[in-house]
Formats: structure tokens, sequence, C-alpha cells
């Protein structure tokens, strides 16, 4: 886990309860996840733009 042994995840751990809290965990979890997903989404979505054909745009000289 990025190279951090079993003591240092917990200090990790227990400096980010400090800081925000037992009540926003959780909060902080569900925001952190639906980040993740929406950026994997948005990742997946854009290999599918190339694929379509874009109009070359119009002259107007």
């Amino acid at each position: 886990m990025f190279g951090l042994g079993t003591t240092e995840a917990l200090i990790v751990l227990a400096i980010i309860v400090l800081m925000f809290g037992g009540r926003k965990l959780p909060e902080l979890g569900r925001s952190m996840g639906k980040a993740i997903t929406n950026f994997k989404q948005g990742m997946k979505d854009d290999g599918n733009d190339k694929d379509k054909k874009v109009d070359p745009p119009e002259d107007n000289s």
C-alpha cells in the first residue's frame, strides 16, 4: 500500500481521524468514491469520442 508499513498506515489513519473527525469520515469516503467513479467514467467516455466524426468548419470568407 504505497510503500507504507502497518505502523505508518495506522499513524496516517489516526491523523485523518483527528483532522476530519469520526462523523465526517463516511461522508468523505463516499465523496471520494463518487469522484473516482466519475473520473473512471469520464476516461471511459473519452475513448469513445475519438470514433465519432466531426464536421469540418464552414468557410465564411
